[in-house]
Order: structure tokens, then C-alpha cells, then sequence
């Protein structure tokens, strides 16, 4: 035993909150559980109490990711007021912000989502998507957005947002360009090519 306590506060919130940091600077290589045991000064054998291996933490902090992002896309929404392009535009801010703030941590959610996962981040998963195919099938009730499966849209919604997102995160455009960029995405998206 090394002599580190074992038992630490919240020792669940805080290793997540460190291999969060750990992706952000160093990339999802350097996760390991060890590592953020002693980044939290305890044993090395604590962290599994919460995380079965270090695949389990990975599923978690995807987890926190979706629901991260599902909790800024719904206040955004919901401050936009009820204007349905704005409340759209509002949702695409979002979502290119916590993929330029956060690119690494939404790496991992989408590698962690292909493979084989925990009911929980598939439920998390499934909220964030819900809430945007009920933004769009509110886009189309209103006949702002043509008829179609709500799935293909977001899609096509997410491919656009996740492109601007690409083109930020890799120096190709001036981050000063981005919001234009995300209004004239959702004006195109909402009323096609004029």
C-alpha cells in the first residue's frame, strides 16, 4: 500500500473532473487510472471503486460530455425566446462552442459512442439527439423546415455545425468568422439556396 487514503470526498466527481483535464492538455493517450489516482492523492486502487478499468472512466466522462452539452443546448434554446430560427441558431452556437471549447471531450464521446457502452451513456446519448430531432420536428410543424425524417435533418444540421466547428478548431478560419458563419448555415438550412 502506498499510504494514501482511500477514501477521498467526491472522489467519482473529482477523477472525472481530472481526466477531463488530462484529455483537454494531453490527449486521451495519457488517461489511465493510476495516473488520476495520484492526481487526486489516493491509493491507486480507489479509483475502482468507481470505474472498473480505465473503458469504464472513458464511458463515463463521455457521458458528462453528452449531458454537459444536452444542459447548454436546452438553455440556449430556451433563451432564445420563441422565434424558431433563432431558437435554431441558438442551438448551432452551442454546439460549435462546446466543440471548439471542448474538442477533445467530443472526440471521446463520439469514439466512445461507436463502441460497446453502458446504458447510461446511451441514455445520455439519446437526450441530447431527442432534443434536437424535437427542435426540428417543431421547425417543420411551423413549416419552416421542409417535411422529412427528423434523424436525416439533424444530420445534415450536424454535419454543417460540426464542419464550421472543423474549420475553427483547425486554424482555417478566424474565430471571428464564426458566428456569420453559423447564421448564414441556419438561414441556408431553414429556407435552402435563395
Amino acid at each position: 500500500m502506498d499510504g494514501r487514503p482511500y477514501h477521498h470526498g467526491n472522489l467519482r466527481a473529482e477523477l472525472l473532473a481530472e481526466a477531463e483535464r488530462t484529455l483537454r492538455d494531453q490527449g486521451i493517450g495519457q488517461l489511465s487510472l493510476r495516473d488520476l489516482a495520484r492526481q487526486a492523492g489516493v491509493s491507486h486502487a480507489a479509483p475502482r471503486r468507481h470505474f472498473a478499468d480505465r473503458q469504464a472512466l472513458l464511458e463515463a466522462l463521455a457521458e458528462v460530455g453528452y449531458l454537459r452539452l444536452g444542459d447548454e443546448l436546452r438553455a440556449a434554446i430556451d433563451a432564445a425566446g420563441p422565434d424558431y430560427e433563432t431558437r435554431l441558431r441558438a442551438a448551432a452556437t452551442a454546439y460549435v462552442r462546446f466543440a471548439t471549447e471542448d474538442a477533445a471531450l467530443l472526440d471521446l464521446m463520439f469514439v466512445v459512442k461507436r463502441g460497446q457502452h453502458s446504458a447510461a451513456l446511451d441514455d445520455a446519448f439519446g437526450r441530447l439527439f431527442t432534443m434536437f430531432d424535437d427542435l426540428i420536428r417543431h421547425g417543420q410543424q411551423t413549416g419552416v423546415l421542409q417535411p422529412g425524417d427528423p434523424g436525416r435533418i439533424r444530420l445534415l444540421l450536424l454535419a454543417a455545425v460540426l464542419g464550421i466547428a472543423a474549420l475553427v478548431t483547425s486554424g482555417s478560419i478566424d474565430t471571428g468568422q464564426t458566428d456569420a458563419l453559423i447564421t448564414d448555415a441556419v438561414a441556408l438550412f431553414a429556407h435552402g439556396p435563395r
